[in-house]
């Protein structure tokens, strides 16, 4: 797995939520920046592939911008932001697979018309009889 902590830059802000007094004094949200343009890891055709794929989270100056302020440690959320874009590279990294088509089986098959034929015979049992 390809970690890219090395080329993320971090911001620092205050944090809304729970911390009392602390809240109020010290910057624990983390802010994480990553230009997949600018990445030494990947070569072009990854590098498209990336664009793509993460063609939502990329702003107007071309860097993924991912954030986190779940923990009261600065440290703890710089993690965060880390393994998040780790998980987000390798997301848009990982080929889908392709679906193989199927076909219903036989035994599906006559189940299928045999519980079509006995609501046939339970909706015809509802009419009424002619003499």
């Amino acid at each position: 797995m390809i970690d890219i902590s090395k080329e993320i830059q971090f911001q620092t802000a205050r944090s809304g939520g729970k911390g009392g007094q602390n809240v109020n004094k010290v910057e624990t949200m983390v802010i994480g920046f990553w230009s997949p343009d600018a990445s030494l890891l990947f070569n072009e055709e990854e590098k498209q592939r990336l664009k793509e794929k993460l063609v939502n989270k990329i702003n107007t100056e071309g860097y993924v911008v991912v954030k986190s302020q779940v923990h009261r440690s600065q440290l703890s959320n710089k993690e965060e932001v880390v393994r998040k874009m780790n998980e987000l590279v390798k997301q848009a990294l990982t080929k889908k697979k392709a679906r193989i088509s199927t076909k219903p089986s036989k035994a599906s098959k006559e189940k299928r018309i045999e519980s079509k034929k006995r609501n046939a015979d339970i909706k015809q049992g509802r009419k009424k009889i002619r003499y």
